[in-house]
């Protein structure tokens, strides 16, 4: 079976960064012929992938990983289109209005699926109609500042924030009402709910290149996306949101370990359909993904930079939303977050 050609991950960012959508990926008729054809000889056409988030963020980040290795397992291109704006709802929507054939899937976040039904005003429709048909990605979250911040771990960035009361810090958050958000109020109420000027963005893509320009001091951040600004030395991570520590940032300790215990959290990606997809189809879908996360070079790439590869199946990643869901909820009414 002929094998796509592998793609930098910078290049593919700096590509997409531009305004260009990788090539729709060509598969040969081998490939092709042992593809694994779901009901109704599905798919006989692209399967095209609605990424809620520009380019360079990690939900971006993850379609790019599994497109190659789903696209061989279903035998057909697997064209991304980035449909950023609204916390992932624009490419939800979009979503909810295809036909239920598998033809039209979004890859959407835990911001879009569990904290936007919460934060969000005025929103017309509802996030969980969608299908969950698979967990494509999911990681903690590292806690970062900016080189120019005189603090070398969490409890000297504690002493520095309240240095700067009352004016406060500025610090970013990938989108209103998204998980960088919540988990950033989460941390204000656990300090006593001190001054954080929130300065939100739409996806990570836009609000890197100003964290490193230090235009923002401080950020919550998935590890695989500053995997290579943290070994330049522009970003200085001092917890990671999860129970151990990840073997990316093997000297980064755990917030427990950091002096701040029970706050584990756990960012993740996954592959949804639209109402009425037949249950058949989606399960189908769900092993054509379990396929592709099961291919080596995605795993080495997602795992490297400190994030995990998904898999598993829909019954599990569906409790999971609805589970979160609920949580968060609790979070956000406590907090008072609100998406602008």
């Amino acid at each position: 079976m002929t094998t796509h050609p592998r793609i930098p991950r910078r290049a593919a960012l700096g590509l997409a960064a531009g305004g260009l959508a990788l090539p729709a990926l060509g598969i040969p008729g081998a490939a092709r012929a042992q593809a694994q054809r779901g009901p109704g000889g599905w798919p006989d056409r692209p399967v095209n992938w609605i990424v809620g988030f520009p380019p360079g963020g990690q939900t971006d980040f993850a379609g790019r990983m599994l497109q190659a290795p789903f696209s061989t397992a279903i035998g057909q291109p697997v064209p991304i289109e980035n449909r950023g704006g609204a916390g992932g709802n624009i490419a939800v929507e979009q979503v909810l209005r295809a036909r239920p054939d598998g033809y039209t899937l979004t890859v959407g976040n835990i911001g879009t699926f569990v904290l936007n039904p919460h934060t969000m005003q005025g929103m017309n429709f509802d996030p969980l109609e969608l299908v969950p048909i698979g967990l494509m990605l999911q990681s903690p979250l590292l806690l970062l500042v900016h080189p120019d911040v005189p603090a070398r771990n969490f409890q000297e960035w504690v002493a520095w924030m309240r240095s700067q009361q009352p004016n406060g810090i500025d610090m970013g958050t990938t989108s209103a009402g998204g998980i960088a958000h919540g988990v950033s109020e989460k941390l204000r109420a656990r300090l006593g709910n001190p001054n954080f000027n929130l300065i939100h963005y739409r996806g990570s893509g836009p609000a890197l290149p100003d964290f490193i320009a230090g235009r923002y001091k401080t950020q919550f951040e998935a590890p695989s996306l500053v995997f290579d600004f943290v070994k330049d030395g522009k970003l200085r991570p001092i917890l990671v949101t999860s129970r151990n520590r990840i073997p990316a940032f093997p000297d980064v300790p755990t917030a427990a370990e950091a002096g701040l215990p029970d706050f584990e959290v756990a960012a993740w990606i996954g592959l949804f359909g639209p109402r009425g997809l037949p249950a058949e189809l989606a399960q189908h879908i769900n092993a054509m993904l379990n396929i592709a996360c099961r291919d080596q070079n995605a795993r080495t790439r997602i795992s490297e930079r400190g994030d995990e590869i998904g898999g598993g199946g829909i019954e599990e990643f569906t409790a999971r939303v609805r589970r979160e869901h609920a949580e968060w909820g609790k979070i956000v009414r406590e907090a008072g977050i609100r998406a602008e």
